[in-house]
């Protein structure tokens, strides 16, 4: 039986849909078939693209671009297919098959291999199918460089984001109008949820997620992963939380940063400001 700080959470849950339906729909009026959803099918753009869903009444009426590095851990693809078939998706997977040829792999250095495989397969997704805005989940407190964020923020034709530059956006007044200098806009509709509203999120409406989030025993070790992605970039950390209910516990109280399974983050200072700016996700 629910108690009533579960049925107040539910009550600010519906708040913070009701934002990113907003925002969603924002984008989806300006730009129509020019719009797509970038997605990594970790927990936060599954959460989006169930919003959309919601926002659409049950049809995700936009492509689905999905940047695959080829480097992703298999849970993730086995999950992609397996929901793309579900919900009846437009999925657009885009790779640098010419980097791929030339054998750009992680080992080649963190900064170099997301620029080639995420980056620049980005740039040649977007130049192909002519997106003028993409959909993307990120969030607020998810790492500091993104706190620096906009919800509709524009990407030169250079592909960089100037963080030292951002509009405000009082009142839910967004700028969603390119200027001469922008070739396309970030549109964040998740940028004002946490990691554990998108988790009580996903518990109250039944969201699939890889289940590489709920822990397991690695090599005697009880661990699971906050974060997901490329194989060689990603490692668990040490968890107890089977289910999502143990997550949301967990959360309340840990001291581990959410990233901090992520190699690339602590591998040089500013890594994350740097791939950022060259327009990284």
């Amino acid at each position: 039986m629910s108690t009533q700080r579960d049925k107040m959470n539910y009550e600010y849950l519906d708040e913070l849909e009701a934002k990113s339906i907003y925002i969603i729909r924002e984008a989806y009026h300006k730009f129509r078939n020019k719009l797509a959803a970038l997605v990594s099918w970790g927990k936060d753009s599954t959460t989006m693209l169930y919003i959309v869903r919601k926002a659409f009444f049950g049809k995700v009426p936009i492509p689905v671009l999905h940047i695959d590095t080829s480097y992703k851990l298999k849970e993730i693809y086995e999950f992609r297919d397996k929901l793309a078939k579900e919900w009846n998706l437009n999925l657009i997977i885009a790779k640098n098959e010419e980097a791929l040829k030339r054998g750009m792999k992680p080992e080649r250095g963190r900064l170099e291999c997301c620029t080639a495989l995420k980056t620049e397969a980005l740039k040649q997704a977007i130049e192909k199918h002519k997106f003028k805005a993409l959909l993307v989940a990120i969030r607020r407190d998810e790492h500091s460089i993104r706190a620096k964020e906009r919800y509709f923020s524009g990407r030169d034709k250079d592909f960089r984001w100037n963080y030292l530059n951002q509009p405000p956006e009082l009142w839910e007044q967004f700028n969603v109008e390119l200027d001469e200098t922008e070739t396309h806009l970030r549109v964040h509709p998740m940028l004002h949820w946490r990691e554990i509203d998108v988790w009580r999120y996903i518990k109250r409406e039944n969201i699939p997620v890889v289940r590489l989030y709920f822990a397991k025993e690695y090599n005697g070790k009880w661990m699971r992963f906050r974060s997901i992605g490329c194989e060689p970039c990603v490692v668990p950390v040490p968890s107890k939380a089977t289910n999502i209910d143990e997550i949301i516990e967990e959360l309340k109280t840990t001291k581990i940063a959410e990233r901090a399974g992520r190699i690339q983050d602590k591998e040089k200072a500013y890594m994350m400001e740097k791939l950022r700016a060259l327009g990284y996700m």
